[in-house]
C-alpha cells in the first residue's frame, strides 16, 4: 500500500539535492554533486535531463527507496513566466516554458521536468513545482524606472521568503494573509521583499539587478560608471554580464563569496574586511527601511533569513539601523527542501488549491 511520500528535486548548476518526506519529517536527504567534466558533454542545460533523472533515480535504488511509494514529486521551479505565489501541477505550458527557459537557463528548469518524467511511470502520482524564483505579485507603480524599456522586474528567493513569513506568522499566532512583514534573505544573492497581507508587492531584482550587494552579486551601480564599464573596451559582454553577477559583491572587493570567512577577518582586526562587511548590511537596512515605506510605516515583524542570518556582525548592525521600525526575527539558513515539500503536502490534504499554468 502506498504512503503518504512526497520525493523533492531541487537542481542547482554543480548539484542536484534530493529529499523523501513523510508527513512533515525528512526521512533521506542527499546532494549529489556533479563535477565541471560530468556537465560539460552538455551543450545545454535542458540536454543534462536524462542524466541527472538517472542519478536521482540511482541513488533511490541504492537507499532501497520505492519509488511506487511516491503521492506526488515535487521539483523547484525554473526561470519560467511571471506568475502567482502557489504550487503549479506540471503541465504541457510548463513544461514547454521550462525546456525553453523563456527567462533564462538555470539548473532549476529540470525540477518540473524530471519531477513530471518520474511521476507519470507511478499510479495515481503528481508532480508539482512550487514559489519559483519568478513568482511576481508586485504592484504596477513597483514596475515603472525612469525607462519604459527597462522595467523593474520581480526575480527573488521566492519559496524561502514565503516559508519564513508562514513560520513567523504561526509563531505570533497569526495568519500569513493577516500581516505586513518584510523578509530579507541573505545568501549567494540578496532579496528584500515587502509582503503586505500575503503578497510581495515590491522586492528587488536579486539575479542580476539592484538592491544590496552581495557576496557574488554588485546589485545596485551607479549607472554612468556601469554605462562607461560597458564601452571602455575593458570587458566583454560577457564579463559585464560576470561582474553584475557572480564576480561583484564580496567576491570584487575581497575575493571570496564566503561571508563567514569576511566576518572571521574582520572580528580579528582587518579594518578593511570589517568596512565591506558593514557596507553590506548598511544596503541591506536601508533597503529594509525602504520597504517599511513601501508598507505605509505598517510593519509587524522584519524577518532575516538565508547563510548570511548566522553572522552575528552582519544582523546586529542591521538591527540597530532598523530595529526601531518593528520587532526583528532571525531564522538562519533556508530550508528549501522541506518549504517544497509542504507545499506539494498542503495541496495532497486539499488544503490549498492548486494553480493551472498557461
Amino acid at each position: 500500500m502506498k504512503r503518504n511520500k512526497v520525493l523533492v528535486i531541487n537542481p542547482g548548476s554543480t548539484s542536484t539535492k534530493i529529499a523523501v518526506f513523510e508527513g512533515s519529517e525528512s526521512i533521506f536527504l542527499k546532494t549529489l554533486r556533479h563535477s565541471a567534466e560530468q556537465l560539460a558533454q552538455y551543450e545545454k542545460i535542458s540536454d543534462q535531463f536524462e542524466f541527472r533523472k538517472e542519478c536521482i533515480l540511482s541513488e533511490l535504488i541504492q537507499a532501497d527507496i520505492d519509488i511506487d511509494d511516491f503521492d506526488a514529486i515535487v521539483g523547484r521551479g525554473g526561470l519560467v513566466k511571471p506568475i502567482a505565489s502557489g504550487v503549479y501541477e506540471v503541465n504541457e505550458a510548463l513544461k514547454a516554458d521550462l525546456r525553453k527557459g523563456i527567462l533564462g537557463q538555470h539548473a532549476s528548469n529540470l525540477g518540473g521536468l524530471i519531477a513530471d518524467d518520474i511521476a507519470k511511470v507511478i499510479p495515481g502520482a503528481r508532480a508539482f513545482i512550487a514559489d519559483p524564483v519568478v513568482v511576481d505579485e508586485l504592484e504596477e507603480v513597483a514596475r515603472i524606472t525612469g525607462h519604459p524599456d527597462m522595467p523593474r522586474r520581480s526575480v527573488f528567493h521566492a519559496l524561502n521568503q514565503k516559508a519564513v513569513a508562514k513560520n513567523f506568522a504561526i509563531s505570533i499566532d497569526k495568519k500569513y494573509e493577516e500581516l505586513n512583514v518584510i523578509v530579507a534573505h541573505l545568501g549567494g544573492g540578496i532579496s528584500i521583499g515587502a509582503h503586505r497581507k500575503g503578497r510581495v508587492i515590491d522586492v528587488n531584482n536579486a539575479l542580476d539587478g539592484y538592491g544590496p550587494f552581495s557576496p557574488e552579486r554588485a546589485g545596485t551601480l551607479p549607472t554612468g560608471a556601469l554605462i562607461d564599464a560597458c564601452f571602455s573596451g575593458k570587458y566583454t559582454y560577457e564579463e559585464m554580464r560576470k561582474l553584475v553577477n557572480g564576480k561583484g559583491g564580496l567576491v570584487a572587493h575581497l575575493g571570496t563569496n564566503q561571508a563567514n570567512e569576511v566576518e572571521e577577518k574582520a572580528l580579528a582586526g582587518d579594518k578593511h574586511h570589517m568596512l565591506i562587511l558593514q557596507a553590506m548590511a548598511y544596503q541591506i537596512g536601508k533597503t529594509i527601511g525602504s520597504c517599511a515605506a513601501v508598507l505605509k510605516g505598517q510593519v509587524d515583524g522584519i524577518i532575516i533569513t538565508g547563510g548570511i542570518a548566522h553572522d552575528k556582525t552582519v544582523t546586529d548592525y542591521i538591527k540597530e539601523m532598523v530595529g526601531w521600525i518593528a520587532p526583528m526575527k532571525i531564522y538562519p539558513g533556508e530550508d528549501e527542501m522541506k518549504a517544497l515539500a509542504d507545499n506539494a503536502f498542503s495541496v495532497l490534504a486539499g488544503e490549498v488549491e492548486c494553480k493551472v499554468y498557461e
